[in-house]
């Protein structure tokens, strides 16, 4: 049974950088493209960032180039989001989700998601 689940999530002041977490079991996560996306409340869930499973090459959103970090640890199974000088815009749920399909920006190629971790952005 896949399982991914994140963490690192909280309450933070605008500004400030947080590093979100998420451990995948379940899946040989070496062989899974990986993403993170975010919703918003009242807003349909979007794109943030993605990873090949290699670690070689990664993909923004717009809204978060420049202010975030993808990466991986294929010995950990874990799969990281850095986000640095944060927005009250950046408030919302965030999820991590896995696919074979490469790295992608299309929430239908994900099988794979976990339940999300809460980002709050006080300004």
């Amino acid at each position: 049974q896949v399982q991914l689940a994140e963490s690192g999530g909280g309450l933070v002041q605008v500004g400030d950088s947080l590093r979100l977490s998420c451990l995948a079991s379940g899946l040989t996560f070496s062989s899974y493209d990986m993403g993170w996306f975010r919703q918003a409340p009242g807003k349909e869930r979007e794109f943030v960032a993605a990873i090949a499973r290699s670690g070689g090459g990664t993909y923004y959103a717009d809204s978060m180039a420049g202010r975030s970090s993808i990466s991986r640890d294929n010995a950990k199974n874990t799969l990281y989001l850095r986000m640095n000088n944060l927005k009250p815009e950046d408030t919302a749920v965030y999820y991590c989700a896995a696919t074979t399909a490469g790295v992608a920006g299309i929430e239908n190629l994900y099988p794979y998601w976990g339940m999300g971790t809460q980002v709050t952005v006080s300004s």
